[in-house]
């Protein structure tokens, strides 16, 4: 699950659209994802989407992975 650049809506992708911006959301992933705040920050060191999920609870040193837990598990997905 990480982000990928694609041209057309699959059957059963969710569409977020807002200030002119559209996501597509693999249905895989919507359930991690929900409440995820989206941000896009550009200064000068670089330009970059943040994305700050209320269901992490852990990530990786680079932080491109994430943990959630669920039922006792511990499910990792791609920022």
């Amino acid at each position: 699950m990480s982000p990928n650049l694609i041209d057309e809506k699959g059957k059963f992708d969710e569409l977020v659209e807002d200030k002119g911006v559209k996501i597509l959301i693999d249905p895989k992933a919507l359930m991690i994802v929900i409440g995820t705040k989206m941000d896009f920050v550009d200064d000068k060191l670089s330009s970059e989407f943040l994305f700050i999920n209320p269901n992490s609870k852990g990530q990786c040193g680079c932080g491109e992975s994430f943990m959630t837990t669920s039922s006792g598990a511990t499910k990792q997905g791609n920022s």
